[in-house]
């Protein structure tokens, strides 16, 4: 009788050993993602939602590197508290946690101490230097949003650590550089401003421009240039980087002057230059807007919202941080956006979205799912 008891006993510990094996496993090896299911949490490789928010990504090698700011819970997550997260992918829908790539740091002194504003990092890779390049929108702590400035960092290795280098206005004592078709009114005159936006860089000019919402973009000639949003957000500035990365050169361009425009895309298609952004309307979404240009240098054609049907004038709830170019595939870019929420900043969502083309035209539609069989239609 104590013989049989002692047999169930082993083997009610047997099967309650196995029973927590198999919880443990499903934990640490979620279900493998096939499609992409915007606006949905995202769990990466340890089954967290990715905190990677007004991301771009690097593609390197042959695998996928996201990065973007690390948010906390609520409104306090919209100061960098912790830094630049990084996640590795070799498929676009499953992330694995590669950790912080740079860290905010404890010194209060330093530009990026602990509670300043460190917005929309993207990275990219300088062939010449073998280093990897951050630049990101940086407001000094406790400054709120008066600082406007750049911030570079960079690396040897994709995942980091990155290393912070310096943060400040682009272009101090700069003029614009001014293409061929460049009509007289579209020329700044600081003794006589046009408009608003003329008067916030002239009055910018000696110290440098105003440089917030932001991306990075390499040509094909490894040619590097920053987008980001000046003159009180009031007009877009697109300028070249040094040779390595790292600084600019003075060469910048003003595009869409006094229409407020934040959150630049940019990418390149058949040899046209693409840019998606967004109205300026605060944490609330607005309607995307896009551009076109035939050189790097403008001018740049603005052609209005490229997202159609319910929910277009909102752009689906988001606001574009990146435009990927989907590896191997022909004629093949995902529209990134953010769905930001600032009472709760670790709940911002993901909106990737297809983009499709008709002739130079392009749109973007919503679809509660869809996989990256839509490209080879």
């Amino acid at each position: 009788m104590r013989t049989s008891k002692l047999l169930a006993l082993q083997l009610l510990i047997l099967v309650s050993l196995f029973t927590s094996v198999r919880i443990a496993c499903a934990q640490q090896a979620p279900a493998k993602f096939t499609q992409f299911t915007p606006g949905a949490i995202w769990p990466d490789n340890n089954g967290v939602h990715i905190n990677a928010h007004g991301g771009g990504i690097l593609y390197q090698k042959g695998k996928y590197y996201w990065f973007g700011e690390h948010k906390i819970e609520s409104g306090a997550g919209n100061r960098a508290m912790v830094g630049v997260h990084c996640y590795s992918s070799n498929d676009l829908y499953n992330w694995k946690d590669e950790g912080i790539a740079l860290k905010v740091s404890n010194d209060t002194t330093s530009d990026i101490a602990k509670g300043c504003i460190l917005e929309r990092p993207k990275v990219i890779y300088n062939v010449k230097t073998k280093k990897y390049v951050m630049w990101f929108h940086l407001e000094l702590r406790g400054k709120g949003y008066s600082a406007a400035r750049a911030g570079v960092a960079t690396a040897d290795k994709v995942t980091g650590p990155y290393t912070f280098i310096k943060s400040y206005r682009p272009n101090a004592g700069r003029m614009p550089f001014y293409p061929a078709e460049t009509l007289d009114n579209e020329r700044v005159d600081c003794t006589h401003p046009a408009n608003k936006s003329d008067g916030f860089f002239c009055r910018d000019l000696p110290g440098g421009q105003m440089a917030r919402d932001m991306t990075v973009f390499v040509d094909d000639d490894q040619k590097a240039y920053h987008v980001f949003s000046s003159e009180e957000n009031f007009t877009l500035h697109l300028a070249e980087l040094t040779d390595d990365y790292t600084g600019h050169t003075g060469k910048f361009i003003r595009i869409y002057i006094n229409h407020q425009t934040e959150a630049p895309a940019l990418f390149k298609r058949k040899g046209l230059y693409y840019m998606v952004g967004s109205g300026c309307t605060g944490w609330d979404p607005n309607a995307a807007r896009w551009f076109t240009a035939k050189s790097i240098w403008g001018p740049w054609t603005f052609h209005g919202n490229p997202c159609k049907g319910a929910g277009a004038d909102i752009t689906y709830g988001g606001q574009s941080t990146h435009v990927l170019p989907v590896a191997g595939k022909k004629n093949a870019f995902i529209f990134m956006a953010d769905k930001w929420t600032p009472k709760n900043a670790i709940d911002g969502r993901y909106l990737w979205l297809p983009i499709t083309f008709k002739g130079d035209e392009m749109e973007i539609n919503w679809s509660d799912k869809w996989g990256l069989n839509v490209f080879d239609k």
